[in-house]
């Protein structure tokens, strides 16, 4: 701890700071990005749709609450590195089991404080996320440049989504639902179980007829890392699924499978959407929640989906958050709705999405 690093970006920008966390390794190397939560970092750190990212964190102190697992969103730390103005070695919280340092090096995760997070977020915002490389000699600087240049990652959704498949909640459950694991942060399996549904949570390149021959009622297309230009075997399976009629409730990556299963187009955001406070506008009330999101990408609103609307747009930079499909029973959106880590108040889609069910199964009597 407390040895000087450098954060190298791949337009030759150099950060000098101290680390903290695990030891550096050979793979500390990914896309530089920031996230503008104020609290909410315990989920950050354990967020599947991180993989493979080097996270800044803007808010200047971190680690106050320190360490409490029933906060974590999944089974681990996905991030690369983990990046803070300044981290806090006595937290004070009654629920707190330690500090991020000790979490960071059980994760074999670095972590670098110390440095002008306010300056990088500023190059970030202005060039858009960029690959970074980690290294402890100055000396290093010069091949990181070129090693950051040459980055490019794969398997992102595999590395995150759930080795196995595995069932939770009742069996006297009203519904059955099918989450695909794109990279799943935990609450939304919550979120469905409290609302009467058992979850059969299964692979993120399951096939469609192994999906369907478990009779789902519903099926949660989950959040994860990347994009879903990067993973056309499942958007394949996804459009199967879609097709067979049974209600699907897409999040986050999960928004944008659906989205070009039916043939919607992406763009790549130059500044992507991270943190708790994301606001955007839900056109059929006119009424505006603030969210939490975390990706890079959104659907095209020049390339929608066929046979889609828009129901979310966000109103920094007016791009697409939510969509409805009116030839199937369908809903997506971008953000993260209910998320624990920001405001709860979106939580109605998930009852949305079992009103879906419960017409279906009306229907089929």
């Amino acid at each position: 701890m407390d040895r000087e690093m450098y954060l190298v970006l791949e337009n030759g920008e150099v950060f000098k700071g101290k680390s903290f966390g695990a030891e550096a390794g050979g793979a500390d190397m990914g896309e530089v990005v920031f996230t503008t939560g104020m609290a909410g970092y315990l989920e950050t750190l354990t967020d599947p749709s991180y993989c493979g990212q080097i996270v800044v964190q803007t808010f200047p102190l971190i680690g106050n609450y320190g360490l409490i697992p029933s906060d974590f969103e999944s089974r681990k730390c996905y991030l690369k590195a983990y990046i803070v103005r300044e981290w806090c070695q006595e937290p004070s919280n009654f629920r707190s089991e330690g500090a991020i340092d000790t979490f960071l090096k059980e994760q074999g995760v670095i972590g670098l404080y110390g440095l002008d997070t306010r300056r990088l977020t500023r190059v970030l915002r202005e060039n858009g996320p960029m690959n970074g490389c980690i290294v402890a000699e100055e000396k290093e600087i010069p091949g990181a440049i070129e090693r950051a240049k040459a980055y490019h990652v794969e398997g992102l959704v595999r590395e995150a989504t759930c080795p196995r498949n595995y069932v939770e909640g009742s069996d006297d459950a009203k519904y059955r639902v099918t989450i695909l694991d794109l990279g799943m942060t935990d609450c939304f399996k919550r979120y469905l179980i409290e609302r009467g549904a058992q979850v059969h949570v299964v692979n993120a390149y399951t096939k469609a007829e192994e999906v369907l021959a478990q009779h789902p009622d519903g099926i949660l297309l989950s959040n994860g890392p990347g994009s879903s230009e990067a993973e056309p075997e499942i958007v394949a399976e996804v459009k199967k699924l879609a097709e067979s009629g049974v209600p699907i409730m897409g999040i986050d990556l999960g928004h944008l499978m659906l989205a070009s299963a039916m043939g919607g187009g992406l763009i790549k955001l130059k500044h992507g959407h991270r943190g708790a406070n994301q606001p955007v506008r839900y056109l059929p009330t006119d009424r505006v929640y603030i969210s939490s999101q975390n990706h890079g990408y959104a659907v095209s609103m020049d390339a929608l989906p066929q046979g889609a609307e828009v129901t979310f747009v966000n109103l920094n930079d007016g791009s697409c958050e939510g969509l409805l499909y009116k030839k199937l029973p369908a809903l997506s959106v971008q953000f993260r709705p209910g998320n624990d880590e920001g405001m709860v108040d979106t939580g109605f889609l998930f009852d949305q999405f079992m009103k879906m069910m419960e017409v279906d199964a009306n229907a089929a009597e």
